[in-house]
């Protein structure tokens, strides 16, 4: 199905990961493609054709060793040349193996054999890994480290190679920079990755070049991105590798690197960026510090009275949000115009209130398989309840459709992978005729716009025969103050059947201190009961836990349940 009232953007067609940086450089060519601070923490700017000639110098220096078609693999935190990898290996004959880069030693033993990577790219924090790599590994025959000084048998410094590689594309060598995919070849692998490295068969998602270049030619079609962005979550995950990236450099953006989560607003403040793809627990804390520093300040009441002056002002034709909400604006660099965020469901309060003081956030859902996005809300039609409208190229069904008329969503389209690496078995258990099951529950709306209720893995089945799904839950009580994280949970019988519902939070000690709450067991069950008092009884809280540690999360924040 698709949505016939959207009007959607112009974008020039591309086939090829290499038409995108060719295109760049043909129309923005000495515009910065990227921005980062340099090891004398000073701000470095690299033009798009400077980077499209770093790519060949690298890829060169790939062909010198012969590894132009084979597995790459690279493991590090958010970096320049992490990025260089990526987009050199992307226009190879060969596949990028991104790695998480908070696995264990032995789970990236385990992803580097599963995956039959020949070469891996590493940050320094790995060097102590790579002698019980090289005995677990034997696949790999070189390790190229990004800190590395010096050469030592197969294990290379990445700028003594990439030296090598300019030295040898200069001297006239073009087999990397001459490399043509043809339509047949972009059906090929180019990205596998893996979804997790913990079990004795990581599972490997195989992305084509047409599914990602379908990826980011549709969502350009549906969603806008401006001149600078804040690129922060790990590069490993396709959200950021593909609509972060990617979709950026086609549009000839800006993308400025973002060096520590703990300095994200300070680099939204150095870059000013103009727009920013986050998970939805950025967000939250973004709008959770805002009131609480407007508490702190006295200025709590003033707030809440301009963004109801300010949206009255609005429904005549008066936009005065850049003026009232001056401070925020400056907080977040003074150019913030939009919020991405994906990955997990998003509080409708936090739409309204961005919207209401100038910024659009904005909701969109993916998954891996799907390269990974699927729908996103546009910024004429933006429904923080939902997440979007779905791409272009991609149809929708809903399979095993509940009493409540919530069903499995599949996708089938441009964007859905080939299958997972070498396992025919979990391929055809999630694969049927083209159609992906998502394991995710949902719905569409009346203006055609996706909901999503749920993971059906999370799915809490009740003795009576309802289905709840925790995430709606968890997201009314993260409108709760001083609760940071939650998880809802069912709670069994003797049985083992699950009989209620129990919600185990992790609270902000802080807040809890400034409001004078004494008894925090107790102040969550009445504040979750008068947050949830409009939800059917068989959705209430009966139990509540208090943890004193943060949940356990994934690289992208979210919550290992």
């Amino acid at each position: 199905m698709k949505n016939q009232e959207i009007k959607y953007n112009e974008v020039t067609k591309i086939n090829t990961i290499k038409e995108i940086l060719e295109i760049a450089v043909k129309e923005d060519g000495d515009k910065h493609a990227f921005e980062f601070k340099n090891a004398k923490n000073e701000v470095v700017g690299i033009t798009y054709k400077e980077f499209l000639n770093m790519t060949n110098h690298l890829g060169t220096a790939l062909s010198t060793i012969e590894m132009t078609d084979k597995h790459v693999a690279v493991i590090g935190e958010n970096s320049f040349d992490w990025i260089t990898v990526y987009l050199t290996v992307l226009q190879s004959n060969g596949v990028i193996v991104p790695i998480d880069k908070e696995l264990t030693c032995d789970e990236i033993i385990n992803v580097l054999n599963s995956s039959d990577s020949e070469v891996l790219f590493y940050s320094g924090k790995y060097a102590e890994y790579i002698e019980k790599i090289k005995e677990k590994a034997p696949n790999v025959k070189y390790f190229i480290g990004f800190q590395n000084e010096k050469d030592e048998g197969n294990v290379l410094s990445y700028k003594n190679f990439l030296e090598k590689g300019k030295i040898e594309y200069e001297k006239g060598n073009k087999t990397f920079s001459d490399i043509k995919h043809t339509d047949a070849d972009t059906y090929q692998l180019k990205l596998l990755v893996y979804t997790s490295g913990t079990t004795d068969r990581p599972k490997g998602v195989m992305l084509t070049e047409h599914n990602l270049v379908s990826s980011v030619y549709y969502a350009l079609r549906v969603t806008t991105v401006y001149t600078k962005c804040l690129s922060v979550l790990p590069y490993h995950h396709t959200y950021e590798a593909v609509c972060g990236l990617l979709v950026a450099l086609h549009k000839h953006v800006t993308i400025c690197i973002n060096d520590s989560l703990k300095n994200v607003l300070k680099n939204l403040q150095l870059y000013k960026p103009d727009y920013i793809f986050l998970v939805p627990a950025f967000a939250e804390v973004f709008y959770k510090n805002i009131w609480n520093n407007a508490k702190k300040t006295g200025k709590e009441k003033g707030l809440k009275f301009l963004i109801v002056l300010s949206n009255l002002l609005r429904k005549i034709g008066i936009d005065k949000r850049k003026v009232f909400f001056k401070s925020i604006h400056e907080a977040f660099g003074g150019n913030l115009r939009k919020i991405v965020v994906g990955g997990a469901p998003l509080r409708a309060e936090l739409g309204d209130f961005f919207d209401s003081i100038g910024i659009m956030l904005t909701n969109g859902y993916g998954i891996t398989e799907c390269s990974p996005l699927v729908s996103v809300n546009t910024e004429t039609l933006n429904d923080p309840m939902t997440v979007g409208i779905v791409l272009p190229c991609c149809e929708i069904k809903f399979e095993n459709v509940t009493p409540d008329g919530d069903g499995e969503i599949c996708v089938k389209g441009d964007v859905v992978m080939s299958g997972y690496y070498k396992d025919k078995e979990r391929t055809e258990r999630v694969l049927k005729d083209g159609w992906f099951n998502t394991e995710d529950y949902g719905r569409f709306n009346e203006k055609h716009q996706l909901i999503i209720n749920g993971r059906k893995k999370n799915i809490i089945v009740l003795d009576n025969g309802k289905n709840v799904y925790p995430e709606e839950i968890e997201n009314y009580i993260l409108g709760i103050p001083y609760v940071t994280e939650v998880v809802v949970k069912g709670i069994k019988n003797d049985i083992g059947q699950e009989v209620g519902l129990c919600a185990e939070v992790f609270p902000n000690k802080d807040k809890i201190k400034e409001l004078g709450i004494t008894d925090i067991e107790e102040a969550l069950k009445l504040d979750i009961s008068k947050i949830t008092k409009d939800l059917p009884t068989y959705k209430k809280i009966s139990e509540v836990e208090v943890r004193e540690t943060e949940f356990n999360k994934t690289t992208t924040n979210k919550i290992k349940r």
